[in-house]
């Protein structure tokens, strides 16, 4: 099935088994390097923004994230600029899977 997801501003479209969930959508068809960790959606390092509400994308098929918007770490920064939460995470040597820190 054919599935359309604007992935920090960028639209992505992309054809995907029903079954896949939206951090391996996000790990495999954007520019985003988003990690899957714990298998039980207990530690939150995928947690997205899903047209603004919190969700970890662990939990989300990306059939359900079809037209929607996703803003992932990487995209709360703007002009160059670290976002509060990036900003915390450096300063505090937070760990988001790794995958946030790329983006600094």
């Amino acid at each position: 099935m054919k599935v359309s997801i604007t992935v920090n501003g960028q639209a992505t479209e992309h054809d995907v088994e029903p079954r896949l969930l939206l951090v391996q959508y996000l790990r495999t068809s954007s520019a985003h390097r988003h990690e899957h960790r714990c298998d039980t959606s207990s530690c939150g390092a995928c947690t997205v923004h899903l047209d603004g509400e919190s969700v970890k994308s662990c939990t989300v098929l990306a059939a359900q994230a079809d037209g929607a918007a996703v803003t992932t770490i990487e995209g709360l920064a703007t002009n160059g600029e670290l976002h509060p939460m990036q900003a915390a995470f450096q300063a505090n040597h937070g760990c988001s899977a790794g995958s946030a820190r790329r983006a600094w």
